[in-house]
């Protein structure tokens, strides 16, 4: 686990490429305390912050071939790296590591961009080819390690691992994005391959990019969602798919525990994150540490379900009470560590702070099931609502119209999302596009100044992965397009990319066993009445476990982890509130209409809506992010 940064730029001097990349390297130290390293050559120059996990004696980056061909730099881990070093050594590399930097090293050398297939893991890698002159760079399929770049204004392209890395290098600048703040607003999160900043790219998941000593660029996907047919491995009963989930489980646990240093895991108490830990003791982990956050407020802390988990289990269990108090002092210090706003994430800030002081360099997380054995509302609500489309497209425009105005005069946050769906949908896919939105579209638009809103309704409702995933999933069935939905978008964009940030900072490598290429490849042509029993949430997930989680836990109504925001937001974390929603603050966002912004906060502090505080909190994190001093050039 690393930051990566490089310079390619053959109409810059290597003096001010090196000086560039030396302070985007420093800029990541807390991703990599363990060692550094730069290379520069003709007209590349790059560099890596490393936390060595594998191999840590020799596993320094970054990492030549043995003839000086090929050098990379690489984030993340290969979790397959054994099984690969034996095919690549007798395919006659010359290995001189048993790490897993060097294993992808030869898998590139010897068999190009076909090598990352083959890959199991999460990763994010740049090769420089001294001989073609060229760089290429590709990132995991499920996008778990970020990759950001950007086009140099006379010839090349910037990487690293982190916006802010982009920024500290002195060659690009900080400048707002007005389309990105719309779809920001909408949900949570800004969509790759657009980021905050004009110009400033994020490599979506599952795709490479390669730059030609020409200096052309080009990016295409090289992985995508996978296809529904596979009857080979479809299961013939229930009995048969939840022996064979127990035998994918085990085998995914296994891979992700892959390390020379001490692996932990996060545990919330619920189903998720006990079959993890449950599953890691039963396939030999020993000495386990477990790591959750508990609250004083009543209804949020699940500490009496993650004691009972980590005392069948056997862990040495850690638990962290976080308090309104505490989340406003360390505020500051939180905010500096994004690189794009977010709506989340505030809970993987703290349990990875914890899980790191308590000893692990490596965390295992519950993140994913949710999203494979469709547990979320929307594999109920999307195909309910997609039956009843038909019907709605029979009336008559007038009525619909009147309908849809009517919904949107109520105040409720769920009258004012049925009516987004019914102005804007018209199949599964085009519900799902609008599934994961915090602001209602009418909302959205109000809060924007005319040349914001003007982007806003240029770019539309839709995701920008609308036209894509209609493709790609040609054939699939209803719990598959949410499956993949949810994957690509809410997970990607939101949980995967805060759980990267929030854990780096901690220089903690954080790994999700749910979110494994094989897994999910197994589960893809599955049955879904296998999958999913609308009236026992993740009932395969509990049936392959029945004889490592707890009845209580198996058994117990799905709670999502949630922090008691909304009651902090009106106490602890009202100054920084009132100021972040102050007309100085706002000043500085001039795509933001003020007055509205305000009329938003001020509704909340009078409202009742328990949910109405992430919908504010989204747009504090903006304000406060943009108000943020730009980083040092030093």
């Amino acid at each position: 686990m690393c930051g990566i940064a490089g310079v390619f730029a053959p109409n810059l001097d290597p003096t001010q490429r090196e000086q560039a990349v030396t302070r985007m390297i420093r800029a990541q130290h807390h991703r990599g305390p363990d060692d550094q390293g730069l290379y520069s050559q003709g007209p590349i120059t790059i560099g890596m912050a490393r936390l060595a996990i594998i191999d840590p004696a020799n596993g320094r980056q970054p990492m030549h071939s043995a003839d000086g061909r090929f050098t990379i730099v690489f984030n993340g881990a290969i979790y397959n790296y054994r099984e690969l070093q034996a095919e690549l050594r007798a395919a006659g590399w010359p290995f001189r590591t048993n790490c897993d930097t060097e294993v992808l090293l030869a898998a590139y050398a010897l068999r190009g961009a076909a090598c990352l297939p083959q890959l199991r893991g999460m990763f994010a890698f740049a090769v420089w080819d001294k001989e073609k002159q060229t760089l290429f760079a590709a990132r995991g399929p499920l996008g778990i390690k970020p990759l950001y770049y950007a086009r140099l204004p006379h010839g090349g392209l910037l990487f690293g691992s982190e916006l802010n890395v982009l920024l500290a290098s002195g060659l690009v600048e900080r400048e707002i994005d007005l389309s990105a703040v719309g779809e920001y607003l909408a949900r949570f999160s800004i969509p790759a391959p657009r980021t905050l900043y004009q110009g400033l790219q994020n490599l979506p998941p599952g795709h490479c990019l390669e730059v030609l000593p020409n200096g052309r660029l080009k990016t295409e996907a090289w992985w995508t969602m996978p296809l529904p047919a596979q009857p080979a491995v479809r299961s013939l009963n229930y009995s048969d798919f939840v022996r064979g989930l127990r035998a994918q489980l085990e085998d995914t646990i296994r891979a992700h525990q892959v390390a020379d240093v001490p692996v932990g895991a996060f545990l919330s108490g619920g189903m998720d994150s006990s079959a993890i830990v449950g599953l890691m003791a039963r396939t030999g982990a020993s000495q386990l540490k477990t790591f959750s956050l508990i609250f004083e407020e009543p209804g949020y802390s699940e500490a009496k379900s993650a004691r009972m988990a980590a005392k069948t289990f056997g862990t040495e269990h850690h638990e962290f009470l976080l308090t309104g108090a505490q989340l406003a002092q360390d505020l500051p210090r939180i905010l500096a560590t994004f690189d794009q706003p977010t709506g989340d994430g505030i809970n993987t800030f703290y349990a990875s702070q914890m899980a790191r002081a308590g000893g692990v360099k490596v965390a295992l997380s519950g993140l994913g099931g949710d999203e494979l054995f469709g547990s979320y509302p929307s594999f109920r609500d999307l195909p309910r609502l997609n039956s009843l489309l038909p019907w709605w497209r029979k009336l008559p425009q007038g009525l619909q119209k009147r309908i849809v105005v009517g919904l949107r005069s109520r105040t409720g946050a769920r009258a004012l999302k049925l009516a987004d769906f019914l102005a804007s949908a018209r199949d599964l896919h085009e519900l799902a596009s609008l599934q994961r939105r915090v602001l209602p579209e009418t909302v959205r638009l109000s809060l924007l100044s005319p040349e914001a809103r003007a982007h806003a309704e240029r770019l539309g409702p839709h995701h920008p992965l609308l036209d894509q995933f209609a493709g790609d999933l040609i054939g699939a069935d209803a719990f598959q397009i949410i499956s993949a939905w949810e994957l690509r978008t809410y997970m990607a964009d939101v949980l995967l990319r805060d759980s990267d940030v929030f854990s780096m900072a901690h220089s903690l490598e954080l790994r999700v066993p749910f979110v494994d290429p094989v897994l999910l490849g197994w589960l893809w042509p599955q049955p879904a009445h296998f999958k999913r029993d609308p009236h026992f949430p993740k009932r395969a997930l509990a049936d392959a476990v029945t004889d490592v989680v707890p009845t209580a836990i198996r058994h117990r109504q799905k709670k999502g982890f949630a922090l008691p925001f909304g009651l902090w937001m009106r106490r602890e974390l009202r100054p920084f509130l009132d100021e972040t929603f102050s007309n100085s603050s706002l000043a500085n966002c001039p795509w933001f209409d003020t007055a509205a912004v305000q009329t938003n906060w001020h509704e909340f502090l009078a409202g009742t809506d328990t949910r109405a505080w992430s919908r504010v909190w989204t747009i504090a994190v903006l304000i406060a992010l943009v108000n943020r001093p730009s980083p040092p050039r030093s």
